[in-house]
């Protein structure tokens, strides 16, 4: 059996619980309702990038300054998701889930209601804290669900509802912020929300098997060199998906000179790309050790230089552009698991710090592109500011962390 992040240790008590000792009566309800929250938190995230240009209209701001609650929401997942998983760290994990997802509710009622855009801002970071705490827990609760030796498995889970949302929910936000008002999709969101709260506190297990560590213990992870190092190759590696996503517009109408009515395609197929690479990645961070991250980086390596050299030809685009997707998504599962085996005592930080370094490459990424592109490099350029992310986060993970022997158990690499 190979033995990963979510073993024993994972929803230990000072280490001394052990996994699944409660029957779940209905584990495919179980993980349903956590996809099911993190779908409405995906809606959420990725609808607010298709109504910047209505909050601007609506709140009688610019463009640039309606982007703002985006990377307010960005520095929620950043700085607000790792303080409540600290501050709630002795939580069970069943209660700190339905209390996230009451905050979830809050912050995006709030958020249709805001009357300017500073109080916008506010309540975008404050729905954001939700977003890193949700997925860390989610995916303890969801390793628990599945057993011992299925932590990648577990947090695929989780995320699987993340990508549902930039296949479906996303864009059916974005349209009816686009017929009904930006505020009507943030009710949308909370009616998806409500639902989401529905399925948690019917189906997500009662037991003190999951209840949390030490807040003494979270700390202590992070003391540990290999986790910051993690957490660095996930930033940076991780950091192409968005310098290709963050511009599939301009990739679609100014390379490829297709008309604009393609871009909602591109990004459904993106999704799909997504989906299937972190399906297949769940899977294999099980497995193997290494396999996962080196072959999903070194994977979108080949394709974006792909895009940069042939990029133009929709023919080649449009599949790379589900290749990109689905070769970081098949990363994303192993980084999670080597970070929870680096420190099996903390595991819903671990969760955190991941999408808290998915959020960085976000920003990473679109900077990244920005710059390239005023430089004058010409549309597909972004992909190589990705191009050089991405290497630089692969080398880092083969030169320090994946010489790491995180278990004491043999693992294939």
């Amino acid at each position: 059996m190979h033995q990963h992040a979510y073993d024993s240790q994972c929803v230990a008590e000072e280490n001394r619980h052990t996994l699944a000792t409660t029957p779940i009566r209905n584990p495919k309800l179980t993980l349903f309702a956590l996809a099911l929250g993190t779908f409405a938190i995906g809606t959420g995230e990725f609808g607010s990038n298709g109504i910047i240009q209505l909050i601007a209209s609506d709140l009688d701001v610019s463009v640039p300054v309606a982007t703002y609650p985006i990377t307010a929401y960005a520095f929620g997942v950043m700085l607000g998701s790792p303080a409540i998983t600290l501050l709630a760290a002795r939580a069970n994990r069943r209660t700190l889930l339905v209390g996230l997802i009451a905050l979830f509710l809050v912050g995006n009622a709030l958020s249709a209601l805001a009357p300017n855009i500073a109080l916008l801002v506010a309540f975008r970071f404050v729905t954001g804290s939700v977003q890193g705490a949700f997925f860390g827990a989610g995916a303890v609760v969801a390793a628990y669900t599945y057993g011992p030796g299925k932590g990648g498995k577990a947090f695929a889970t989780v995320m699987g509802g993340l990508t549902v949302a930039t296949i479906a929910g996303s864009p059916l936000g974005t349209f009816i912020g686009q017929h009904a008002g930006w505020r009507v999709m943030y009710w949308t969101v909370v009616a998806v929300g409500l639902l989401a709260a529905a399925a948690l506190i019917a189906w997500l297990p009662r037991t003190d098997d999951l209840r949390g560590n030490s807040i003494t213990s979270e700390l202590g992870a992070l003391r540990r060199r290999e986790v910051w190092l993690m957490v660095t190759v996930a930033a940076l590696g991780i950091s192409s998906i968005f310098a290709v996503y963050t511009f599939i517009g301009p990739f679609i109408t100014d390379a490829a000179l297709r008309d604009a009515s393609l871009i909602p395609i591109a990004l459904a197929v993106f999704g799909l790309g997504m989906a299937v690479g972190n399906h297949l990645g769940g899977r294999v961070a099980d497995q193997y050790r290494n396999r996962g991250l080196i072959w999903g980086y070194g994977g979108v390596l080949a394709l974006l230089t792909l895009i940069g050299v042939a990029g133009s030809n929709l023919v080649v685009l449009l599949p790379c552009l589900f290749g990109v997707g689905a070769t970081m998504m098949f990363a994303i599962p192993t980084i999670q698991v080597r970070l929870t085996a680096i420190a099996p005592d903390a595991p819903t930080l671990m969760g955190t710090l991941n999408l808290a370094a998915l959020n960085l490459a976000n920003s990473l990424g679109a900077i990244g592109g920005a710059i390239v592109l005023d430089a004058g490099w010409g549309t597909l350029s972004t992909v190589w500011a990705g191009f050089v992310l991405t290497t630089a986060g692969l080398l880092l993970y083969v030169v320090t962390v994946a010489r790491v022997k995180a278990t004491p158990v043999p693992v294939r690499v």
